[in-house]
């Protein structure tokens, strides 16, 4: 802080030319010494460099005065033991200190005494007005007055006299009837209350800072070294000693509670899972959005049959593969469905066969006496067809004789191109008559390649053993066959009963039996015999003829709600797998196969029931019989959930659990869990559409789509979003009304999807949709 002091380092030699010695010339009290500026000079000149003064030579040279100060720094407060006084005004500062305040106090002291004396009292003068004169502050005072620019606005709020004190009533707004679910008052911009800011241009530069800097490493010299331990061990002695000590104890008493919660821990997450590894599984963790979409890959409709109907069911074959099935009725209301059991239908109706690989037309056609409201293949015998008519009968088909058709659909087509050239070179060599004989077959050949053959079903129940309303849903139960010395035989395989349950809204689950054909042959009358020709159908196989007239359920269950007439009209069924065991060698009679049930006690009797009010019915059933007959079944244990507000459309077990249900109503979703009492494990909130259908996946456990009112497909993925689905894509214009996946031999993923408008589509799946996660 003080620029023209220069510290000094002088030497003995140095101060005793110059005598300065310290503590003789010099010391802390007189610490000044005047040094003649031409004696440095000299002192330069003859020593130069090794002269004391020879680091502040310009500053001596460039001196005004003759004489320099150089001052003793006994407290070394520069850094020297000396230093120089470069300029004459703070050389005769320090040579001349100013005086103490006590001086000064004393000398103003003596003049304000002397100033007194000589002053006389002067007379009270009153203040005399004077004229303001204006500096222009009036102005500021006005500029920073606060004044109204804006007219205020005023509002007069009037209400009719007869309504003053009147009660206010408050009404319930539903959550479900608002978008998302909430209402919400959005804030907007006032524009009267918009500050207009100022733009100001401004530039700011950044340099950074640098420094530079480098290191080295020491390299020492490597050398080779070898060390080698042996275990140490004790011997029983210290052993039993250890394990006996108290200390040990009180060691496993202070970690055992720790050690308890690690195992645990354990128990709950792998701690050797690799968490890198399975991120790099997921396409998203890569940073960008996973591609999850739905692609068009065919589209099938009919001109004739589904013409302004909807489709009510589709299922793919379950062993030829490309060929889907699809049944249609008519679009009726509610009211017009509860009517339906006392009308009959003019329009004729059929479930069509579509192959993928020929989308034209369909391969094959099952003709019905009503519209289809269900209907599912065999597990067992993919030949048998079992469909719900809408009046309620339950019909049967048998395609074993069109299976070879739909298996070689390509080949045909081939084959016919093939005869058409034959044809026509047979033509050319021919005369005129032969071409036209020709001609004229081969037109017919053509047409009755174009048309699909019709096949009429070869089993129906009569209407008084049938439902009294529409046949909703229809599930096969799987059987075991038991051979009773090689066990399951193949040869035997087409000699197995089969059975399914169908439900419907009239309150009541049929079980239906189709025993062999053989073990039923017994004569009957000459009137039995008449009727089961005029009841025969024409065109259809003759395997099923034994069950016309006669063919009656095996059980029934009637749904009531316990101590009260009301019943439950069921949508949806869902059983736990049914087997039933029966032996090869044994003829036996329906009746006494009925008879049998009684001695099976380990059959599951729980299931799942959906109601048309959008009930969840979980219950079983036991089975009675008299006089060697089965009779109404009531259930028991009747646990009611009301989850949804409307009919239930789907009601499906996962493929991965069997014990996992996904049911599908109105506005929303559930997933139950059997024997779980308190209700569904997961519930999805009010969506904005209505959910009309949905599947579960075949390859993914946590994912399902849900068909949707307004021509939408929702795509949840449980394991990302529970809230909300992960994806939606629009697939029609109207209402979805049935959705059923199905997976390629090459692989590939479909997803057939029906609408509305009698049209079926059939979409590929992405592969971020069919290909499970590790663990999932």
């Amino acid at each position: 802080g003080h620029p023209e002091i220069f510290p000094l380092v002088l030497t003995t030699q140095t101060q005793a030319i110059f005598n300065c010695r310290v503590d003789e010339d010099v010391t802390e009290e007189n610490c000044f010494k005047i040094i003649k500026k031409e004696d440095v000079i000299q002192d330069l000149k003859r020593r130069a460099k090794i002269s004391d003064f020879y680091p502040i030579k310009n500053v001596i040279l460039e001196y005004p005065g003759e004489e320099l100060l150089v001052v003793l720094d006994a407290n070394f407060q520069y850094g020297q033991n000396f230093y120089l006084v470069a300029s004459e005004e703070a050389k005769e500062n320090l040579l001349k200190p100013p005086e103490t305040a006590e001086e000064k106090q004393e000398e103003i002291e003596e003049e304000v005494e002397n100033t007194v004396e000589t002053l006389e009292i002067q007379p009270y003068r009153p203040p005399v007005q004077k004229p303001w004169v204006s500096l222009g502050s009036e102005k500021e005072v006005e500029e920073e007055s606060v004044k109204d620019t804006v007219t205020k606005i005023k509002y007069m709020i009037s209400r009719v006299r007869r309504k003053f004190g009147a009660p206010i009533t408050f009404t319930d707004s539903n959550a479900s009837d608002v978008k998302d679910s909430y209402v919400e008052c959005t804030s907007y911009q006032d524009k009267t209350f918009s500050i207009k800011m100022l733009e100001k241009d401004v530039g700011v530069q950044m340099v950074p800072k640098v420094r530079e800097s480098s290191t080295q490493t020491k390299w020492t010299y490597p050398k080779n070294a070898a060390t080698q331990y042996f275990p140490r061990e004790l011997s029983d002695e210290e052993k039993e000693d250890y394990l006996s000590s108290e200390k040990l104890k009180e060691f496993l008493t202070s970690v055992h509670l720790r050690m308890e919660i690690a195992l645990q821990q354990n128990e709950i997450m792998n701690p050797f899972f690799d968490d890198w590894k399975a991120l790099a599984e997921d396409e998203s963790s890569s940073g960008g959005k996973p591609d999850v979409y739905l692609q068009a890959y065919q589209s099938f409709t009919d001109l004739r049959y589904p013409k302004d109907r909807t489709i009510s069911c589709v299922c793919w074959h379950p062993n030829i593969d490309g060929v889907i099935a699809v049944s249609a009725r008519q679009r009726l209301s509610y009211e017009e469905h509860i009517n339906l059991s006392d009308k009959s239908l003019l329009q004729q109706s059929a479930i069509l066969f579509w192959s993928v690989s020929d989308p034209i037309q369909p391969q094959l056609l099952l003709e019905c006496p009503e519209d289809i409201y269900c209907f599912q293949f065999s597990p067992s015998n993919p030949s048998i067809i079992a469909g719900g008519c809408i009046n309620g009968q339950v019909i049967l088909w048998d395609i074993s004789e069109h299976e070879d058709k739909l298996q070689n659909t390509k080949t045909d087509a081939d084959v016919n191109d093939v005869t058409a050239v034959s044809m026509i070179n047979a033509s050319i060599l021919d005369c005129s008559t032969s071409v036209y004989l020709w001609g004229k077959m081969a037109m017919e050949d053509q047409q009755s390649s174009t048309e699909p053959p019709l096949v009429k079903h070869c089993a129906a129940s009569p209407i008084e053993h049938a439902h009294k309303k529409p046949v909703t849903d229809i599930i096969w139960l799987l059987n075991y066959f038991e051979d009773n010395q090689t066990g399951a035989d193949s040869e035997h395989r087409a000699e197995m009963p089969m059975q399914f349950a169908t439900c419907s809204p009239d309150c009541s689950i049929l079980f239906w039996d189709i025993p062999d054909p053989k073990l039923s042959e017994q004569p009957l009358s000459k009137k039995e015999t008449e009727m089961n020709m005029f009841y025969k159908p024409r065109g259809g196989p003759d395997t099923s003829k034994h069950l016309d007239l006669s063919w009656k359920p095996l059980i029934k269950i009637n749904l009531c709600r316990s101590g009260i007439t009301q019943e439950y009209g069921s949508t949806r069924i869902i059983l736990r797998v049914l087997h039933c065991n029966f032996k090869s060698s044994e003829r036996v009679s329906a009746r006494e196969r009925s008879r049998s049930l009684k001695g099976i006690k380990d059959i599951s009797t729980d299931f799942f029931v959906g109601t048309e009010d959008g009930e969840i019915i979980y219950s079983d059933w036991k089975i009675e019989i008299e006089n060697d007959l089965p009779i109404p079944v009531n259930q028991k244990h009747t646990q009611k959930y009301t989850v949804h507000t409307e009919t239930i459309n789907t009601l499906q077990r996962s493929p991965f659990f069997k014990d996992i249900v996904l049911s599908i109503g109105g506005r929303k979703f559930a997933i139950w869990k059997e024997e779980v009492t308190y209700g569904a494990i997961l519930q999805s909130s009010c969506s904005s559409g209505r959910y009309t259908a949905g599947r579960w996946s075949l390859t993914r456990p946590g994912v399902f789509f849900i068909g949707r009112d307004d021509g939408n497909v929702d795509i949840w993925d449980l394991l990302k979003k529970t809230h909300e689905p992960l994806y939606f894509q629009n697939i029609s214009e109207s209402k979805i009304t049935f959705i059923s996946p199905w997976i390629a031999p090459s692989k590939q993923h479909f997803l057939a999807v029906s609408d509305d408008l009698g049209v079926l589509h059939v979409l590929e799946i992405c592969q971020a949709l069919s290909d499970p996660l590790m663990n999932e």
